[in-house]
């Protein structure tokens, strides 16, 4: 059986989702009302998905998911909030969140992401046409990860979960061909990468998991991070 967690200080609100959780497929939604509590919480259960407020007192949903990082960095990470366009929320996003969902909840989308959330499903997305990251994030996160994305070398060092998996282009602003890739080695050790690349053909500078040429079929890429998650 799947366990959730769901963190909000508005306990009704909370109480009332984890019913509707656990009456759509049958799982356990435990309801902690601080980020504290839910920090307990993590440090002595085993969750499958944290779904966690954007405004809370004392934590707000930003902090509380940078420090479940520490605690459970596998775990998958939504945030509700009606607050869309807030400073914290960006700080959050830079956590590997699975989805940011809207207040009140659109409860269909919700459980699709609680299905299909995999723990240890980060993958940073290391691509400087907005665009296409944009694409990748939301196909990913059809598949049940998360993404953190960087869109040049500079960007690379800001990256501060660790992923399982990286997608990289070879040619970003800031640096030479495959410098992404070196600092990713190096800011990560073992890390796997799939290239993305307009520009195939070069020597890489660290060994990759697979090679797609631009424009690649998405979903063998997709396929790709599967194995590797795999």
């Amino acid at each position: 059986m799947r366990k959730y967690l769901i963190v909000d200080d508005n306990v009704a609100f909370a109480e009332n989702l984890a019913e509707i959780i656990a009456d759509a497929g049958g799982a356990e939604a435990v309801v902690v009302d601080s980020g504290e509590k839910a920090l307990a919480r993590v440090q002595r259960e085993r969750f499958d998905a944290l779904v966690s407020d954007m405004r809370m007192p004392e934590m707000n949903g930003a902090e509380l998911v940078h420090l479940i990082r520490r605690a459970d960095p596998e775990l998958p990470a939504l945030v509700v909030t009606a607050y869309t366009a807030d400073n914290e929320l960006e700080a959050a996003r830079r956590e590997g969140l699975m989805a940011v969902l809207p207040k009140p909840v659109p409860v269909p989308r919700l459980l699709e992401h609680l299905g299909r959330a995999r723990r240890n499903g980060i993958v940073a997305l290391v691509e400087d046409d907005v665009a296409l990251a944009d694409n990748l994030t939301e196909a990913l996160r059809g598949r049940g990860f998360a993404a953190v994305t960087a869109h040049s070398v500079v960007e690379t060092e800001r990256l501060g979960v660790r992923p399982f998996a990286a997608v990289v282009d070879l040619r970003l602003p800031g640096g030479v061909d495959g410098e992404a890739m070196r600092r990713l080695a190096a800011k990560f050790p073992g890390l796997p990468m799939v290239v993305a690349t307009a520009h195939g053909g070069q020597a890489l500078p660290v060994a990759s998991a697979a090679v797609f040429e631009k424009p690649f079929d998405t979903s063998a890429l997709l396929a790709a991070i599967e194995r590797l998650h795999g």
